[in-house]
């Protein structure tokens, strides 16, 4: 699974606002003051300069300009100073650099950067989770995770996911320091952690369940001044900030609540302030085919995660969105030699039901169908994703959803996951117009 920029750029969007709104007010005050200030100008070089002629007798003096006689004297007046004209128009401001590059790279852009050019570049990284993927690219999952760990660079602060054991083994080891003169133990570069249970430690990111309210936050020491004093190694007391509830979030599932948490880390790390970036959560609405709502049938949910290409993205869906509801699920496509195990027991766990497409829909249900069999849970096969959302629909309930979250790349039977989302949300908008479901979106 991945953020993707576009949710950190809203959060940078949101920063840039009043500064945006400054510039231009600058601007604007330095046009009408130019306007208002008009300056003498001289006349271009480029004209043709006039020589008064030698006095003559006779006729009336004619200048190098004119072409025909003056019959009337024209008086000094009339000619007056130089015209006044106002400035040329300032030149456009240069193009706004952020002050922040967010980027988002693949395993394929970070094979072989380790110990080249990009370690002294990030600033912060994270790695949401590693979960088999392109493994017929790196050609094991070691080589996988060893591609995806050079984001961190050399000296990058680390945003780790407590929620996930591959991500945490590169929580980085204790060295002894000499602090005050005494031997200190401390990480051996910066790193913090974020994850969906409370946060334990100073700086990290968590949530809060109270009252049957959960809340996004962040672990504060209690005693800001502890950290600098003499009883530093001590058992510091620690309490939680809350942030905002994670029900005021637009996009859906705990995942994206996690998503949020390491949004927020990552800006902070780099100065913004939280104000205005909680409001840019708030206003958030997700990214296209990624736990997307389309519609509302028979009061059954159709969502589409069409981006969800890998095991990793789709079990951070079916956890996220399965804790509200139970689910049918479609899965299947070109697997690209992933194992499909680790979808079992959240599936057992969150699907009413499954329905398998595509190439490698034999080989999901050869590793997820038996533990599905053995809970009762009704795996069919469909020959293409119309015939899957037409059967899902038969075998939802009201408040269940539909989650199309294939696990798998779509370029088996379409053009690519955008294709696939297509038809998907084609198919979902028949079955609306059908039975008058409520469409919610999609595209």
């Amino acid at each position: 699974g991945n953020i993707g920029p576009a949710l950190l750029d809203v959060l940078g969007q949101a920063l840039d606002e009043e500064t945006r709104a400054d510039q231009m007010a600058q601007a604007a005050e330095g046009a009408d003051r130019a306007q208002a200030e008009p300056t003498v100008t001289e006349a271009p070089t480029s004209r043709t300069e006039v020589r008064e002629p030698e006095p003559q007798p006779g006729p009336e003096p004619v200048t190098a300009q004119e072409r025909e006689p003056v019959h009337e004297a024209v008086e000094d007046e009339e000619y007056g100073p130089a015209p006044i004209e106002p400035p040329a128009p300032p030149p456009p401001e240069p193009p706004h650099l952020p002050q922040v590059w967010v980027l988002e790279l693949s395993s394929f852009q970070l094979d072989g950067a380790a110990g080249g050019a990009w370690d002294d570049v990030p600033t912060a990284s994270t790695v949401l989770n590693i979960s088999e993927d392109h493994l017929d690219w790196h050609g094991s999952m070691d080589a996988y995770a060893r591609a995806k760990s050079a984001v961190f660079g050399a000296q990058a602060l680390m945003l780790l996911n407590r929620d996930d054991e591959r991500v945490m083994a590169w929580r980085p080891a204790n060295v002894t320091v000499k602090v005050g003169g005494r031997n200190r133990q401390r990480p051996q570069r910066p790193f913090m952690t974020f994850g969906l249970d409370e946060p334990t430690r100073d700086g990290d990111w968590g949530l809060e369940t109270v009252n049957g309210m959960t809340w996004l936050v962040r672990a504060r020491l209690m005693d800001e001044t502890l950290q600098r004093g003499r009883r530093a190694e001590e058992e510091a007391e620690l309490y939680l900030q809350r942030l905002m509830p994670a029900d005021a979030l637009r996009i859906r599932g705990r995942h994206n609540a996690a998503n949020a948490l390491a949004a927020l880390a990552m800006a902070s790390s780099a100065g913004a302030p939280l104000a205005p970036m909680l409001h840019g959560l708030r206003e958030y609405r997700g990214e296209p085919h990624r736990v997307e709502p389309v519609a509302i049938i028979d009061d059954v949910e159709y969502f589409d995660d069409s981006k969800g290409t890998n095991v990793g993205a789709t079990l951070a869906a079916v956890l996220g969105l399965g804790a509200e509801r139970p689910l049918v699920m479609i899965l299947g496509g070109d697997g690209k030699g992933q194992d499909f195990g680790p979808l079992a027991a959240p599936l057992v766990r969150h699907a009413r039901a499954v329905l398998l497409i595509g190439r490698d829909a034999p080989l999901l249900r050869e590793q997820v169908g038996p533990s599905l069999a053995e809970a009762g849970i009704p795996v069919q096969d469909a020959h293409d994703l119309p015939q899957a959302v037409r059967a899902a629909a038969g075998l939802a309930r009201a408040g269940d959803a539909v989650l199309m979250s294939p696990a798998c790349a779509s370029l088996d039977m379409f053009d690519s996951y955008v294709h696939r989302a297509r038809v998907f949300v084609e198919t979902v908008r028949e079955l609306a117009l059908e039975r008058g479901g409520v469409l919610e979106g999609g595209s």
